[in-house]
Protein backbone atom coordinates (compact mmCIF):
# COMPACT_ATOMS: atom_id res chain seq x y z
CA UNK A 1 0.00 0.00 0.00
CA UNK A 2 1.65 3.60 -0.87
CA UNK A 3 2.65 6.22 1.71
CA UNK A 4 -0.54 7.77 0.81
CA UNK A 5 -2.85 5.45 0.94
CA UNK A 6 -2.17 4.22 4.13
CA UNK A 7 -2.39 7.35 5.59
CA UNK A 8 -6.15 7.54 4.52
CA UNK A 9 -6.69 4.14 5.51
CA UNK A 10 -5.47 4.90 9.10
CA UNK A 11 -7.51 8.63 9.36
CA UNK A 12 -10.59 6.31 8.13
CA UNK A 13 -9.92 4.56 11.39
CA UNK A 14 -10.30 7.65 13.37
CA UNK A 15 -13.55 8.66 11.44
CA UNK A 16 -16.23 7.84 14.28
CA UNK A 17 -19.06 6.07 13.46
CA UNK A 18 -16.71 3.27 11.24
CA UNK A 19 -18.12 0.62 9.63
CA UNK A 20 -15.17 -0.68 11.41
CA UNK A 21 -17.36 -1.00 14.61
CA UNK A 22 -20.27 -2.49 12.87
CA UNK A 23 -20.41 -6.03 13.04
CA UNK A 24 -22.50 -6.08 9.87
CA UNK A 25 -20.95 -7.87 7.18
CA UNK A 26 -19.48 -5.32 5.10
CA UNK A 27 -19.35 -6.18 0.90
CA UNK A 28 -17.77 -3.46 -1.71
CA UNK A 29 -18.27 -4.28 -5.16
CA UNK A 30 -17.06 -2.68 -8.32
CA UNK A 31 -19.95 -1.17 -9.80
CA UNK A 32 -23.71 -0.34 -9.28
CA UNK A 33 -25.34 -3.62 -10.75
CA UNK A 34 -23.34 -5.64 -9.23
CA UNK A 35 -23.81 -4.04 -5.47
CA UNK A 36 -27.89 -4.11 -6.11
CA UNK A 37 -27.28 -7.96 -6.69
CA UNK A 38 -25.44 -8.34 -4.17
CA UNK A 39 -27.89 -6.59 -1.83
CA UNK A 40 -30.55 -8.33 -2.92
CA UNK A 41 -29.14 -11.80 -1.97
CA UNK A 42 -27.95 -9.90 1.23
CA UNK A 43 -30.93 -8.33 2.45
CA UNK A 44 -30.77 -6.83 5.95
CA UNK A 45 -27.92 -9.40 6.78
CA UNK A 46 -24.99 -7.61 5.32
CA UNK A 47 -24.13 -4.21 4.14
CA UNK A 48 -23.37 -3.52 0.34
CA UNK A 49 -21.57 -0.99 -1.59
CA UNK A 50 -20.02 0.07 -4.88
CA UNK A 51 -16.69 1.45 -5.80
CA UNK A 52 -18.28 3.37 -8.88
CA UNK A 53 -21.49 5.69 -8.62
CA UNK A 54 -24.54 5.58 -10.48
CA UNK A 55 -24.32 6.76 -14.06
CA UNK A 56 -20.26 5.88 -14.09
CA UNK A 57 -18.40 4.67 -17.39
CA UNK A 58 -17.05 1.29 -15.57
CA UNK A 59 -14.28 0.26 -18.09
CA UNK A 60 -11.90 2.64 -17.58
CA UNK A 61 -12.47 4.03 -14.30
CA UNK A 62 -9.51 5.77 -11.99
CA UNK A 63 -10.32 5.27 -8.42
CA UNK A 64 -9.83 7.71 -6.09
CA UNK A 65 -7.68 7.26 -2.58
CA UNK A 66 -11.09 7.94 -1.17
CA UNK A 67 -12.54 4.80 -2.99
CA UNK A 68 -9.91 3.21 -1.57
CA UNK A 69 -10.50 4.07 2.24
CA UNK A 70 -14.20 3.58 1.60
CA UNK A 71 -13.18 -0.28 0.71
CA UNK A 72 -10.30 -0.76 2.96
CA UNK A 73 -12.17 -2.38 5.80
CA UNK A 74 -14.28 -4.25 3.67
CA UNK A 75 -15.04 -8.13 4.71
CA UNK A 76 -15.52 -9.27 1.31
CA UNK A 77 -14.76 -8.03 -2.34
CA UNK A 78 -16.64 -8.67 -5.40
CA UNK A 79 -15.87 -8.05 -9.07
CA UNK A 80 -17.46 -8.83 -12.21
CA UNK A 81 -13.58 -9.94 -13.78
CA UNK A 82 -13.86 -10.63 -18.16
CA UNK A 83 -11.80 -7.86 -18.49
CA UNK A 84 -14.31 -5.45 -17.70
CA UNK A 85 -12.60 -3.48 -14.31
CA UNK A 86 -9.40 -2.79 -15.70
CA UNK A 87 -8.57 -1.03 -13.41
CA UNK A 88 -9.68 -3.26 -10.32
CA UNK A 89 -6.08 -5.74 -9.91
CA UNK A 90 -3.85 -2.39 -8.94
CA UNK A 91 -7.10 -1.51 -6.62
CA UNK A 92 -7.56 -5.07 -4.80
CA UNK A 93 -3.76 -5.40 -4.48
CA UNK A 94 -3.36 -1.76 -2.49
CA UNK A 95 -6.26 -3.28 -0.22
CA UNK A 96 -4.40 -5.93 1.21
CA UNK A 97 -5.31 -9.57 2.19
CA UNK A 98 -9.47 -8.92 1.73
CA UNK A 99 -11.28 -12.23 0.05
CA UNK A 100 -12.66 -11.61 -3.10
CA UNK A 101 -15.12 -13.35 -5.61
CA UNK A 102 -15.51 -13.47 -9.39
CA UNK A 103 -19.42 -13.12 -9.85
CA UNK A 104 -18.82 -14.29 -13.61
CA UNK A 105 -17.38 -17.24 -12.59
CA UNK A 106 -18.93 -20.28 -14.75
CA UNK A 107 -20.99 -18.32 -16.98
CA UNK A 108 -21.17 -19.60 -20.56
CA UNK A 109 -19.10 -17.68 -22.36
CA UNK A 110 -19.14 -15.38 -25.65
CA UNK A 111 -16.33 -14.24 -27.58
CA UNK A 112 -15.78 -10.66 -29.09
CA UNK A 113 -15.83 -10.98 -32.71
CA UNK A 114 -14.03 -7.94 -33.64
CA UNK A 115 -11.80 -5.48 -32.56
CA UNK A 116 -8.73 -4.83 -30.14
CA UNK A 117 -10.06 -7.34 -27.64
CA UNK A 118 -11.11 -9.85 -30.29
CA UNK A 119 -11.25 -13.62 -29.10
CA UNK A 120 -11.92 -12.25 -25.48
CA UNK A 121 -14.79 -13.08 -23.30
CA UNK A 122 -17.24 -10.49 -23.55
CA UNK A 123 -17.87 -9.19 -20.07
CA UNK A 124 -21.30 -8.17 -19.84
CA UNK A 125 -22.47 -11.39 -18.96
CA UNK A 126 -25.02 -10.30 -16.25
CA UNK A 127 -27.13 -8.99 -18.86
CA UNK A 128 -28.44 -12.72 -19.91
CA UNK A 129 -30.65 -14.46 -18.08
CA UNK A 130 -29.34 -17.15 -17.53
CA UNK A 131 -25.92 -16.28 -17.03
CA UNK A 132 -27.74 -13.95 -14.45
CA UNK A 133 -28.30 -16.85 -12.45
CA UNK A 134 -25.12 -18.08 -12.48
CA UNK A 135 -24.16 -14.48 -11.16
CA UNK A 136 -26.77 -15.09 -7.94
CA UNK A 137 -25.58 -18.69 -7.03
CA UNK A 138 -21.64 -16.78 -6.94
CA UNK A 139 -22.91 -13.90 -5.22
CA UNK A 140 -24.79 -16.44 -2.65
CA UNK A 141 -21.60 -18.99 -2.01
CA UNK A 142 -19.34 -16.51 -1.75
CA UNK A 143 -21.80 -14.44 1.01
CA UNK A 144 -22.38 -17.72 2.99
CA UNK A 145 -18.26 -18.15 3.10
CA UNK A 146 -17.94 -14.98 4.54
CA UNK A 147 -20.95 -15.21 6.73
CA UNK A 148 -21.63 -18.55 7.58
CA UNK A 149 -23.77 -17.81 10.25
CA UNK A 150 -26.31 -16.10 7.16
CA UNK A 151 -26.13 -18.54 4.82
CA UNK A 152 -29.99 -19.79 5.06
CA UNK A 153 -31.06 -15.94 4.94
CA UNK A 154 -28.94 -15.54 1.69
CA UNK A 155 -29.98 -19.13 -0.17
CA UNK A 156 -33.64 -18.04 0.44
CA UNK A 157 -32.70 -14.73 -0.96
CA UNK A 158 -31.12 -15.86 -3.76
CA UNK A 159 -34.00 -17.62 -5.08
CA UNK A 160 -36.48 -15.00 -4.75
CA UNK A 161 -34.47 -12.73 -6.65
CA UNK A 162 -33.47 -15.43 -9.30
CA UNK A 163 -37.41 -15.75 -9.89
CA UNK A 164 -37.93 -12.32 -9.83
CA UNK A 165 -35.19 -11.70 -12.72
CA UNK A 166 -36.79 -14.65 -14.76
CA UNK A 167 -40.46 -12.97 -14.53
CA UNK A 168 -38.86 -9.83 -15.88
CA UNK A 169 -37.26 -11.63 -19.05
CA UNK A 170 -39.50 -14.15 -19.59
CA UNK A 171 -42.84 -11.96 -21.00
CA UNK A 172 -40.62 -9.86 -23.06
CA UNK A 173 -38.60 -12.33 -24.60
CA UNK A 174 -42.68 -13.61 -26.17
CA UNK A 175 -43.02 -10.03 -27.43
CA UNK A 176 -39.59 -10.41 -29.35
CA UNK A 177 -40.62 -13.70 -30.73
CA UNK A 178 -43.65 -11.92 -31.99
CA UNK A 179 -41.74 -9.93 -34.29
CA UNK A 180 -40.77 -10.88 -37.90
CA UNK A 181 -37.89 -12.77 -38.06
CA UNK A 182 -36.20 -10.31 -40.56
CA UNK A 183 -36.68 -7.01 -37.92
CA UNK A 184 -34.47 -9.26 -35.22
CA UNK A 185 -32.24 -7.32 -35.06
CA UNK A 186 -30.22 -5.23 -31.73
CA UNK A 187 -27.96 -2.64 -33.42
CA UNK A 188 -26.22 -0.54 -30.30
CA UNK A 189 -22.71 1.18 -29.85
CA UNK A 190 -21.02 -0.82 -27.70
CA UNK A 191 -21.06 -4.38 -27.78
CA UNK A 192 -22.31 -4.81 -24.85
CA UNK A 193 -25.81 -6.94 -25.33
CA UNK A 194 -24.43 -9.70 -26.95
CA UNK A 195 -25.98 -12.36 -23.60
CA UNK A 196 -28.95 -10.37 -23.95
CA UNK A 197 -29.25 -10.88 -27.88
CA UNK A 198 -28.20 -14.28 -27.11
CA UNK A 199 -31.25 -15.19 -24.88
CA UNK A 200 -33.82 -12.85 -26.72
CA UNK A 201 -33.13 -14.38 -30.38
CA UNK A 202 -31.83 -11.75 -31.80
CA UNK A 203 -29.09 -10.89 -34.87
CA UNK A 204 -26.50 -8.40 -32.90
CA UNK A 205 -24.78 -5.71 -34.43
CA UNK A 206 -22.70 -2.67 -32.80
CA UNK A 207 -20.79 0.18 -33.85
CA UNK A 208 -17.86 -1.41 -30.86
CA UNK A 209 -16.98 -3.84 -29.26
CA UNK A 210 -15.65 -2.43 -26.15
CA UNK A 211 -15.88 1.35 -24.40
CA UNK A 212 -12.03 0.68 -24.18
CA UNK A 213 -11.68 0.70 -27.88
CA UNK A 214 -12.09 3.51 -30.35
CA UNK A 215 -15.34 4.82 -30.55
CA UNK A 216 -17.80 6.90 -33.54
CA UNK A 217 -15.11 6.25 -36.17
CA UNK A 218 -15.96 6.99 -39.60
CA UNK A 219 -14.95 3.62 -40.21
CA UNK A 220 -17.12 1.66 -37.32
CA UNK A 221 -20.12 4.18 -38.62
CA UNK A 222 -19.66 3.42 -42.11
CA UNK A 223 -20.19 -0.39 -41.09
CA UNK A 224 -22.73 -0.38 -39.74
CA UNK A 225 -24.76 2.10 -41.44
CA UNK A 226 -24.19 -0.13 -44.51
CA UNK A 227 -25.36 -3.30 -42.68
CA UNK A 228 -28.53 -1.71 -41.72
CA UNK A 229 -29.65 -1.07 -45.20
CA UNK A 230 -28.57 -4.37 -46.65
CA UNK A 231 -30.51 -6.61 -43.68
CA UNK A 232 -33.50 -3.78 -43.75
CA UNK A 233 -32.63 -3.33 -39.99
CA UNK A 234 -35.64 -1.28 -38.05
CA UNK A 235 -34.02 0.34 -35.13
CA UNK A 236 -30.84 1.60 -33.64
CA UNK A 237 -30.21 2.36 -30.22
CA UNK A 238 -27.24 3.02 -27.78
CA UNK A 239 -26.05 2.62 -24.27
CA UNK A 240 -26.38 5.34 -21.52
CA UNK A 241 -22.80 6.13 -20.79
CA UNK A 242 -21.73 6.82 -24.08
CA UNK A 243 -22.38 9.56 -26.60
CA UNK A 244 -25.42 8.42 -28.55
CA UNK A 245 -24.31 10.72 -31.94
CA UNK A 246 -22.51 8.22 -33.96
CA UNK A 247 -25.91 5.64 -33.00
CA UNK A 248 -28.30 8.79 -33.97
CA UNK A 249 -26.46 9.43 -37.51
CA UNK A 250 -26.52 5.45 -38.74
CA UNK A 251 -30.60 6.27 -38.00
CA UNK A 252 -30.81 9.11 -39.90
CA UNK A 253 -28.38 7.55 -43.30
CA UNK A 254 -30.61 4.56 -43.15
CA UNK A 255 -33.78 5.65 -42.39
CA UNK A 256 -33.66 2.96 -39.14
CA UNK A 257 -35.40 4.44 -36.08
CA UNK A 258 -33.58 5.41 -33.28
CA UNK A 259 -35.06 3.84 -30.61
CA UNK A 260 -33.84 5.15 -27.50
CA UNK A 261 -31.05 4.56 -24.95
CA UNK A 262 -30.28 1.33 -23.47
CA UNK A 263 -29.10 0.94 -19.68
CA UNK A 264 -25.97 -1.64 -19.09
CA UNK A 265 -22.91 -0.79 -17.32
CA UNK A 266 -24.35 1.46 -14.49
CA UNK A 267 -27.94 2.40 -13.05
CA UNK A 268 -29.34 5.22 -12.29
CA UNK A 269 -29.88 7.81 -8.85
CA UNK A 270 -32.62 6.76 -7.02
CA UNK A 271 -35.68 8.46 -8.75
CA UNK A 272 -34.00 7.55 -12.27
CA UNK A 273 -35.29 5.38 -14.49
CA UNK A 274 -33.02 2.46 -13.62
CA UNK A 275 -32.28 2.44 -10.05
CA UNK A 276 -32.18 -0.82 -9.59
CA UNK A 277 -30.76 -4.32 -11.96
CA UNK A 278 -34.57 -5.30 -12.53
CA UNK A 279 -35.63 -1.93 -13.44
CA UNK A 280 -32.21 -1.83 -15.83
CA UNK A 281 -33.19 -5.18 -17.74
CA UNK A 282 -37.11 -4.40 -17.35
CA UNK A 283 -36.31 -1.14 -19.17
CA UNK A 284 -33.87 -1.90 -21.79
CA UNK A 285 -35.28 -5.18 -22.98
CA UNK A 286 -38.69 -3.28 -23.69
CA UNK A 287 -37.09 -0.08 -25.33
CA UNK A 288 -35.89 -2.99 -27.58
CA UNK A 289 -38.97 -4.56 -28.15
CA UNK A 290 -41.00 -1.09 -28.24
CA UNK A 291 -38.27 -0.03 -30.76
CA UNK A 292 -38.20 -3.02 -33.12
CA UNK A 293 -41.97 -2.93 -33.10
CA UNK A 294 -42.59 0.92 -33.86
CA UNK A 295 -43.94 2.06 -30.89
CA UNK A 296 -41.37 3.77 -29.38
Amino acid sequence: MSPVFRSLFLLSLLVPGSALADEKLKVVTTFTVIADMAQNVAGDAAEVVSVTRPGAEIHGYSPTPRDLVNASDADLILWNGLNLELWFEQFLGNLGDIPSATVSEGIEPIEISSGAYQGLTNPHAWMGADAAMVYVDNIRDALSEADPDNAATYAANAEVYKREIRAVLDPLKSVIDALPADDRWLVTCEGAFSYLARDLGLNELYLWPMNTDAVGTPQQVRRVIDAVRENGIPAVFCESTVNTDPAEQVARETGARYGGVLYVDSLSEEGGPVPTYLDLLRVTTQTVADGLAGNS
